[in-house]
């Protein structure tokens, strides 16, 4: 840009953020201020791994039909760079008003994978600050194709059994004191996702998101992307570990299945 000013855009920053820090410091929250130049995304990362950051929040703007076609978000790039715990509040999220006496929800979309552990643990740990109840969801394929290869659905499926362990086995936990409640629905994981939050009038969403190569994210109708776009409260998503990456046990306690 040819005529751009760095020290009146950063000034104009930092008198739009003013206002925001001012709020964090009344409430005894410890708020500074960093304005810096070049591309959102890097700019995010190398800041979180500067300042070792437990969270990162984002907000994320509407954009376009065919904007959303694209890749390249500031959101997208940093979930697929970051190792830590993000909460976006997308373009239709509606925060919650402060004195709702309703019960708190969180609603945790689990793929069952042992890499969803940690994400599963999280949405555990927040479940049980907030008092709120916590819903594992998994989400099955289209009940046609289900019933078509003669594997359970609904209720009979081994995928409610699963869910049923590991309600028990997080709800044992002394991090987690609330409720827990299991779901398993059939169709678009994005989709049922979305509706079930709807349903259920969650405060938040936890997901975990698997890594991807970069063909495979433009190939492929990533879940956590369209839920981040549409959900109507926050969304937390936490990167898979890789399979690979996970230890094996000591060989005498390896159990074949």
């Amino acid at each position: 840009m040819p005529y751009y000013d760095l020290a009146e855009q950063a000034e104009f920053a930092l008198k739009t953020i003013e206002p925001s820090r001012a709020v964090a410091r009344a409430q005894d929250i410890a708020c500074d201020t960093v304005i810096r130049e070049g591309q959102p995304a890097q700019q995010i990362i190398r800041a979180a791994r500067q300042f070792r950051a437990d969270r990162l929040l984002l907000g994320t703007r509407s954009r376009s039909k065919v904007s959303k076609l694209l890749l390249g978000s500031v959101a997208e790039q940093v979930l697929r760079s970051v190792d830590l715990p993000v909460m976006t509040v997308g373009p239709e999220a509606h925060l919650e008003v402060a004195n709702d006496a309703r019960q708190r929800v969180v609603l945790h979309a689990t793929t069952l994978r042992v890499t969803s552990c940690p994400s599963a643990a999280l949405a555990c740990q927040i479940a049980g600050v907030q008092r709120a109840k916590l819903v594992l969801l998994h989400v099955l394929p289209p009940i046609d194709a289900t019933k078509r290869g003669s594997v359970p659905t609904g209720l009979d499926s081994t995928a409610m059994h699963e869910l049923g362990s590991l309600a028990a086995e997080i709800g044992a936990s002394e991090s987690c004191c609330a409720k827990v409640e299991t779901r398993v629905a059939h169709g678009h994981p994005a989709i049922e996702i979305l509706a079930a939050s709807v349903e259920l009038e969650a405060n938040l969403i936890v997901l975990g998101a698997a890594n991807r190569s970069t063909f495979h994210s433009i190939t492929h109708d990533r879940t956590v992307y369209r839920v981040l776009a549409h959900a109507r409260c926050p969304v937390l998503t936490l990167r898979e570990i890789r399979e690979e990456m996970i230890p094996l046990p000591p060989e005498h306690d390896v159990i074949h299945l």
